[in-house]
């Protein structure tokens, strides 16, 4: 197989891994407040928001450690070993206690700061200046799908019902840990990229070593001396005058993907007003959600057509798409439906609620959403590829820091003030995004651009 071949097979490969882990722990994201407020036990006084405001702020603080754990295992093994965790977090849910619960979400934590940063520095090896735009793309779209077969088996179980009980909880949970382990032995299946010769001219200069490629590393440095040089870069990279103002968009796809994968479909289940399938519904929002994310992964990703205009349009286009969502949400959902207990909310939206604009919404929710990470999965790879597992996990560390804080105030916070900070964030977003992107341009200017 020719050195491309191998390493787009590789994408493909991760691309898969992570969806088919992901149809099980997106989908345990996506029902875990609607479940544990249906738990018929009174041992168990857990919070769904609170859960996932542990792991991401626990997450947020593991991604400066992160490289380092990389340097010294190397990115095929963290997948994995960061893989049970998800699978451990997912187990939980079989039989509920509240001490494990929250013992596993600061586990799940640590271990998504590495398998995030280990995603993103195996997807920088795998690709070139003209191809990580494309990369980026086939593997988001792959990865999206386990929005879409995991919210179709939810769908399904749980069509008609208007309660939880502990066996239908039982069984989703012992079929989604499955899932989940299986999607973690996908990894080994990942080949080792074949080095490039290095060009003469150094502006065209090829993948370096990554600091996950053992064969990079001197051989008389010691592991705690490759795991502080890691954690240095990290935080040099941090104070980067384009790091810096990636940390607004960053923080941006922190709130929203709070707010789709989890906050949304907790509102759903809340509505009383859009019929007795409530509960199915959120299966069948998380399906559309996955759709708009494959069909953004493939325009902008597999497609490249984002490469005549740039990055710029897509990131506009996301952001226009999120907000006509969140005017159609602010109109169709009642203000205290994140908050509401499992009776639902008895309030009224400012329209009569429909179930067709709920689902438009889900669609737009998830487009948006691509059309955001694709362009900082691409813009960040192409930016820092000398440190790329350094990058990824600064940029990981602010999305999840704002995760966190997102899911901590969704436990108070009514659904108009949530709406607000992203809508506000996404525009300040937008527009920092568009400077970093105007001055690649910039630099760029009298040479081939394009490596989008």
């Amino acid at each position: 197989m020719s050195p491309e071949g191998k390493t787009l097979l590789n994408i493909i490969i991760l691309g898969l891994g992570f969806m088919v882990m992901f149809t099980a722990f997106g989908t345990c994201g996506n029902i875990e407040q609607t479940v544990i407020k249906s738990f018929n036990s009174t041992e168990f006084h857990g919070s769904g928001y609170t859960s996932m405001a542990i792991i991401y702020a626990v997450f947020s603080a593991s991604n400066l450690i992160a490289p380092s754990v990389i340097a010294v295992i190397g990115s095929q093994l963290s997948l994995f070993f960061s893989g049970l965790v998800y699978s451990g977090y997912i187990a939980v849910f079989i039989h509920p206690y509240t001490s494990s619960f929250y013992t596993l979400s600061v586990l799940l934590g640590i271990a998504a700061a590495v398998l995030w940063t280990a995603q993103g520095n195996l997807l920088t090896i795998n690709s070139k200046d003209a191809t990580i735009g494309r990369n980026s793309g086939i593997f988001w779209a792959l990865m999206q799908f386990s929005l879409f077969f995991g919210n179709l088996y939810i769908f399904l179980a749980w069509r008609g019902k208007s309660h939880i009980t502990d066996k239908d909880r039982q069984t989703v949970f012992i079929t989604l840990t499955v899932i989940s382990l299986v999607g973690n032995f996908l990894f080994f299946l990942i080949q080792r990229a074949d080095p490039e010769p290095a060009p003469s001219d150094a502006s065209e200069s090829p993948l370096p070593a990554d600091i996950s490629d053992s064969s990079s590393v001197v051989p008389s440095q010691s592991l705690c001396s490759q795991a502080f040089d890691a954690f240095k870069k990290s935080i040099q990279l941090a104070m980067t005058k384009e790091m810096l103002l990636l940390s607004i968009p960053f923080a941006y796809s922190g709130l929203e993907l709070t707010f789709y994968s989890g906050v949304y479909g907790t509102c759903l289940g809340a509505m009383n007003q859009l019929g007795d399938d409530a509960k199915g519904l959120i299966g069948l929002s998380g399906i559309l959600i996955g759709v708009g994310e494959i069909l953004g992964g493939g325009l902008f990703g597999i497609l490249d057509k984002c490469n005549r205009f740039g990055r710029n349009p897509v990131v506009f286009l996301g952001l226009f798409i999120h907000i006509v969502a969140f005017f159609l949400i602010f109109l169709n959902i009642a203000n205290d439906a994140p908050v509401a207990p499992e009776e639902g909310t008895q309030m009224q939206a400012f329209i009569h609620p429909s179930v067709t604009v709920a689902l438009i919404c889900s669609f737009l929710l998830g487009l948006g959403d691509s059309c955001l990470n694709t362009q900082l999965i691409s813009i960040v790879g192409f930016l820092f590829r000398d440190d790329s597992a350094s990058a990824f996990a600064v940029f990981k560390f602010v999305q999840s820091i704002t995760a966190a804080i997102a899911f901590f105030y969704s436990n108070y916070l009514l659904l108009h003030w949530q709406l607000l900070i992203m809508v506000l964030t996404g525009f300040l977003g937008t527009i920092t995004f568009f400077v970093v992107e105007w001055g690649i341009i910039d630099s760029r200017r009298g040479s081939d651009y394009d490596s989008i």
